[in-house]
């Protein structure tokens, strides 16, 4: 059974209390009474923890085949005490093992999702009036050169890499501001001997080096959801935290900042304890060969590990204390140790929704933590382990000598002698009697013969499940009565194809519509200074006539302010869909007038390259600015038009 966590916080009871005693004279926001051990600082403390602590009775149930996962993945089996004296022996000898079928089946799918996602740009916007296009242009070019400066796609891979293996992956949208110094050049007059002159100087000043958006992630162990509300509905919940763990000195730093929303960190420092019940080691990811989950197991000496839960709450203010509001408002709060209330503020941001995505694509609408994939192939890939850890304890005691011996007639300590070219000698009663009977080879079948083949059937089973066969996987099928033809390849890979598909257009519809929504109204939100992109993508030529054929542009605040919408991928690879057909297609629009004329073949090229795997198909357009108009005879032009090659100005 789980370990259900019920009543206070045990950190309450075991921390000493002097802390409580201090008096570092902060200032609250909006007035509160937010010191530690007063009784509406508790009072919003209560809130919080209460909150955290229904959501994680609820989502520890998962952790026992998150685990199982877990070891899956690391391709870790604890060792029985028989087989590591075993390997303690002779470290060549084979032991139990993960068969690592599963991890292949994640690469595969991950090597879908990241091809369908990782186009440039990652996230599309379109202008939602005519007015708008501009501005929605420029800003999916700043938005795309956030995540390139952000590296955005190392926490989309974590994110989908959740989705797949628990379920569920959260990602949190954030606006960061990267400070340090800039080179600054001035060439002030200086006067001389031979009259004034001026001489570069450079200077080096604090400045404002990047801000952008970034995404960060929440491990699944660490999610705090409301659990009445399903995976795909998590803005509808009435609250949506996590536990961080971060440090004292981190902390700090962050509320001596200028305008700081944090507040009591320094409360903290007399706790003993700095940790949060809900922040103990759950995950088995790292118990093949440890790492930072080590540090959750106790407290150190070195560093100063502080836990914070991190919880958005939809309440009315009026009735906490807040304000005089009496609407339902989204707030943010932070507890730190599970005691000390260190951030409290409403949330303000133009769209009605917690700042956080998920990607859930086995949900079935209702639950707050469905399946994953792995997780539905791991009785498969527990009997595959089964196949081969049988088979291989039966092939080790097999190579070993089985011997029946009559010990009155053989020296036992040389029989036992593991070397080759060993030297047995006999006991002296059987000198001279001949050595067919005094040692005999016990007879051993080897009943796990057929795993091995067995488990091929596992294996296929699997890739049937999982969408993700050999052809996904990079493997061609090798048995069968024919050889394999390209029709067969290309109608198999055609629907794993659209097995993939829809997972990825359920994780765009989940999760990359709502960043992406998020990380537009950030960037309105919160930009501070111009900024100068590359013009690039497909709106690049109107883009670059706009500007004067320039590649780059000058993005302010002003450009920005527009209505634009995230435009959802279908969640198709380049070349996924592409068939013969189309190269067939285009030869005969290209041989045919009236074809010509109701199609627009450099279009038609442009996607059959794209789908060939072309992504600089812009960068090979013809500049239709520096083409020269010539003059062509009038009997000319009245013989392509007729052929219908040429056609009047305005005429469609």
């Amino acid at each position: 059974m789980p370990y259900i966590i019920k009543g206070d916080s045990p950190t309450w009871g075991l921390n000493d209390h002097r802390y409580l005693e201090q008096n570092h004279d902060y200032k609250y926001p909006d007035g509160l009474k937010l010191k530690p051990g007063t009784e509406f600082h508790n009072k919003i403390r209560d809130l919080i923890w209460s909150r955290a602590r229904e959501s994680r009775n609820h989502m520890q149930k998962r952790f026992e085949s998150w685990n199982e996962i877990d070891r899956t993945l690391t391709v870790y089996v604890p060792l029985s005490d028989k087989e590591n004296q075993l390997k303690q022996k002779d470290a060549s000898k084979p032991v139990s093992i993960v068969f690592p079928y599963s991890y292949s089946m994640l690469e595969s799918l991950m090597t879908y999702m990241c091809m369908a996602f990782f186009q440039d740009p990652i996230f599309q916007y379109e202008g939602v009036d005519d007015d708008d296009t501009l501005g929605s242009s420029l800003l999916e070019l700043v938005i795309r050169m956030h995540c390139i400066k952000n590296k955005v796609m190392l926490n989309i891979h974590t994110v989908l890499r959740d989705a797949m293996s628990y379920g569920i992956g959260i990602g949190i949208p954030e606006w960061v501001r990267k400070w340090g110094k800039k080179p600054r050049v001035s060439r002030p007059l200086t006067d001389g001997p031979l009259g004034t002159y001026s001489e570069d100087i450079v200077t080096w000043e604090d400045s404002l080096l990047f801000e952008g958006n970034a995404l960060s992630n929440i491990e699944p162990y660490n999610w705090l959801p409301d659990p009445s509300v399903g995976s795909a509905d998590i803005h509808k919940g009435e609250f949506l935290g996590w536990v961080d763990r971060t440090n004292y000195m981190h902390l700090l730093s962050e509320e001596n900042e200028i305008d700081s929303p944090y507040f009591n960190v320094r409360y903290l420092r007399e706790r003993m304890d700095k940790r949060s019940i809900f922040a103990m080691d759950n995950s088995l990811r790292e118990e093949r060969f440890g790492g930072s989950s080590d540090m959750a197991r106790s407290i150190t000496n070195v560093s100063t590990p502080v836990d914070r839960i991190c919880m958005y709450i939809n309440l009315i203010p009026e009735e906490v204390g807040l304000s005089k509001s009496d609407l339902p408002e989204k707030w943010y709060f932070e507890l730190g140790a599970d005691d000390v209330v260190i951030r409290c503020e409403k949330v303000d941001h133009a769209y009605d929704m917690y700042p956080m995505g998920v990607a859930s694509p086995e949900f079935d609408g209702y639950s707050i933590t469905p399946v994953g994939r792995l997780e539905i192939l791991y009785g498969l890939q527990h009997t595959l382990d089964f196949l081969f850890n049988s088979h291989i304890a039966n092939v080790r005691k097999a190579i070993n000598d089985m011997l029946v011996v009559d010990p009155f007639l053989v020296n036992i300590e040389d029989l036992k002698d593991p070397k080759p070219g060993k030297l047995v000698r006999l006991r002296r009663p059987a000198w001279g009697r001949g050595v067919d009977k005094v040692v005999q080879q016990l007879q051993v079948n080897d009943i796990t013969r057929m795993n091995i083949s067995d488990s091929a059937y596992i294996t296929q089973w699997m890739d049937r499940i999982a969408g993700a066969d050999q052809s996904m996987a990079g493997a061609l099928r090798m048995s069968g009565p024919e050889r394999l033809t390209g029709a067969e390849f290309q109608g198999t890979r055609v629907s794993a194809m659209g097995r993939m598909q829809r997972i990825a257009q359920i994780i765009g519809m989940q999760f990359f519509q709502d960043i992406g929504t998020m990380f537009g109204i950030h960037t309105i939100e919160n930009m501070q200074q111009d900024t100068f992109v590359q013009i690039a993508g497909p709106r690049a030529e109107e883009l670059a006539k706009i500007y004067g054929g320039k590649r780059s542009a000058r993005v302010s605040l002003t450009d920005l302010s527009i209505n634009n919408d995230v435009i959802v991928r279908d969640g198709s690879i380049p070349g996924g869909n592409f068939s013969q057909a189309w190269l067939d297609l285009f030869k005969t629009i290209g041989t045919t007038p009236e074809l010509i004329q109701q199609f627009d073949v450099t279009r038609i090229f442009m996607y059959i390259a794209q789908q060939l795997g072309a992504k600089n198909v812009e960068d090979f357009r013809r500049n239709l600015q520096q083409v020269q108009p010539q003059a062509v005879p009038d009997d000319v032009v009245a013989q392509q038009a007729k052929a219908g090659n040429l056609v009047p100005v305005g005429v469609q």
